[in-house]
């Protein structure tokens, strides 16, 4: 979201735990790595991280568009707020 509109406090720390357990499982399979777990187990742990990153993308993609949509209410910087959200959305579906 733009720096002009930040996330209220409940919302940022839900984001910033969710980001902390993907944080958490990322150092999980890294540490399987120096054991040298088997594949398929890492595989499995990858997976799960991948999940609860594209969970918190979703999350913030949602606030996003509801941010993008109040802008565009206003004239002056609706256009821009909407072409921004495009463009967040184009390169999160590359």
């Amino acid at each position: 979201m733009s720096h002009d509109s930040p996330h209220p406090e409940a919302e940022r720390h839900a984001l910033q735990l969710r980001l902390r357990r993907v944080a958490g499982q990322l150092k999980g399979i890294e540490a399987m790595l120096d054991r040298e777990c088997g594949c398929a187990e890492i595989l499995n742990q990858l997976v799960s991280a991948r999940r609860a990153l594209k969970s918190l993308s979703e999350k913030i993609i949602h606030q996003h568009l509801h941010h993008s949509i109040k802008q565009a209410a206003r004239e002056d910087s609706g256009r821009r707020a909407l072409r921004e959200l495009v463009e967040v959305l184009e390169r999160y579906i590359e």
